[in-house]
């Protein structure tokens, strides 16, 4: 059964847990939330364990199977959680989820969730997951939808934000939809709900000297690698955890890849991917300081997935060190080479 993603939470809280359930969505917001009440839905309904396996090249497809064979010491219900994501599998990995959903294990419950999607992923593997379970595709909204998305999100913190409040929002954030929620949660943790004008919201934006992710990837694909630096210490000094933050390095950087072999790199990001004005020169003066082709991206990308392994604790150095060097090598392509030698 295909789900849209309104009525996800509804059907949640309706009985029990469909068997198989599949999250596929590029807005990692979306993604997060969707993901975290389903697995507060399973926490309800007493599924105390939970096994999570990441699916990285090479990746063992009999693990699933194994998973889910394999039998609890409490006789407790499970979540497994596979993530994917390139949203994806291998030719393996495809009959492996097939299988799986002709016989889901009992008192298990498979959570499959990707951070690439589109419907050209939507493969037989895809409607075998329908057919045992739930598929929902997560759409971030457009940027017509974005101010009503804004409005409500703000309401339900109990804030009444004016038009130019939202307005602000939805521009400074540039339809960044975990950029949005992050403002809206900082001033909800500052004071109470009521009216919200726009100037508080630019007072605040003033005030608010914390770094974070997202302005980390703005500086190093808009070639400041200085203050790219900077902002990496700071995270690191603020005790912020690495592994949070490579997904939407990640997933900055596989857009990257995606603008890089786009036919049309105009029409994808106005048409495909409904880019604000500030975000398409962004992206534009990254491909352009790259070069032509995606070698520098696929390389870029192998490199945030060995940041991942070390802070992962699977592969040996100093992930905070590798970011460093990463960060300059987005910012600064033609350095990539010098850094990969040091």
């Amino acid at each position: 059964m295909t789900i849209e993603p309104d009525g996800f939470p509804g059907t949640l809280a309706k009985g029990d847990l469909a068997p198989v359930y599949l999250l596929g969505g590029e807005e990692p917001l979306q993604l997060q939330e969707a993901g975290d009440a389903l697995r507060a839905r399973a926490r309800a309904l007493g599924f105390t364990e939970r096994d999570v396996l990441d699916v990285e090249p090479n990746f063992d497809w009999d693990r699933l199977a194994r998973s889910g064979a394999s039998l609890s010491l409490f006789a407790s219900r499970r979540l497994i959680e596979l993530r994917l994501p390139t949203g994806k599998p291998d030719r393996d990995g495809a009959a492996a989820i097939t299988e799986w959903c002709k016989s889901p294990a009992p008192d298990t419950v498979l959570l499959i969730s990707a951070m690439q999607w589109s419907k050209k992923h939507e493969g037989a593997w895809v409607k075998a997951v329908e057919r045992a379970g739930r598929y929902v595709r997560l759409q971030a909204p457009r940027v017509d939808q974005l101010p009503a998305w804004i409005r409500a999100r703000m309401r339900a913190h109990g804030f009444a934000p004016s038009a130019d409040a939202v307005a602000l929002l939805a521009a400074r954030a540039e339809g960044n939809l975990l950029a949005i929620a992050q403002e809206i949660d900082k001033l909800a943790g500052l004071r109470g709900p009521g009216p919200v004008e726009a100037q508080e919201l630019e007072a605040l934006g003033e005030e608010n000297a914390v770094y974070d992710v997202f302005r980390l990837t703005d500086a190093a694909f808009g070639g400041d690698a200085l203050r790219a630096l900077k902002i990496v210490a700071g995270l690191r000094a603020e005790g912020e955890e690495l592994i949070p933050m490579m997904g939407w390095v990640l997933n900055q950087l596989d857009l990257a890849l995606r603008l890089a072999s786009a036919s049309d790199f105009a029409s994808a990001v106005r048409n495909e991917y409904n880019f604000w004005p500030a975000r398409q020169k962004l992206f534009a003066g990254a491909l352009k300081r790259a070069g032509r082709g995606d070698a520098h991206w696929r390389r870029c990308l192998a490199w945030c997935a060995r940041i991942d392994r070390m802070a992962k604790g699977r592969e040996a150095g100093d992930p905070w060190r590798e970011m460093e060097r990463l960060m300059v090598a987005i910012a600064q392509p033609r350095a990539a080479d010098v850094l990969l030698a040091a």
